[in-house]
């Protein structure tokens, strides 16, 4: 009667951690992970290794297909522009935000727009980098004429 009460009201609750007793078959669990494992420590390491270098084959094989698909996604698309050909409808919008860009670009790379960036350049701060790099100039000339 009491296996019965234990079992029935005892097990529920000691799972809840509310009483039952401490169980003698949870104590007498190994912490080892190779004695839970019904092997010796030197199994159990190989057996991890094996488990680690079966894992890295997965992944490689999965990462050589993925880059297969994008390869083959790419090869599509390009092929979709080369049928489409002139018939591909950009939105407005997007045609006229590029063009501002390449404008934008054109100015930048242009001789007038070197000298814009040089209006904006702060002039005391130029001078400090031209006598910087002038003043190490002269030292490195004057180590290596000492060096001759």
């Amino acid at each position: 009667m009491a296996f019965l009460l234990k079992s029935m009201i005892g097990n529920p609750l000691s799972g809840m951690g509310l009483g039952g007793g401490g169980d003698k078959e949870e104590e007498a669990a190994p912490t080892d992970p190779a004695k839970a494992a019904g092997m010796s420590r030197e199994e159990y390491e190989e057996y991890q290794k094996q488990l680690v270098e079966e894992k890295m084959e997965r992944d490689a094989d999965f990462l050589h297909k993925k880059a297969e698909r994008a390869t083959l996604r790419s090869e599509q698309d390009e092929n979709m522009i080369e049928i489409a050909g002139d018939d591909v409808d950009v939105p407005e919008e997007l045609l006229k935000m590029v063009d501002e860009d390449a404008t934008e670009e054109e100015g930048k790379d242009s001789i007038l727009g070197h000298m814009q960036n040089l209006q904006n350049m702060d002039m005391d701060q130029l001078k400090e980098k031209a006598s910087a790099t002038v003043t190490e100039l002269k030292t490195k000339a004057e180590e290596k004429c000492s060096v001759m």
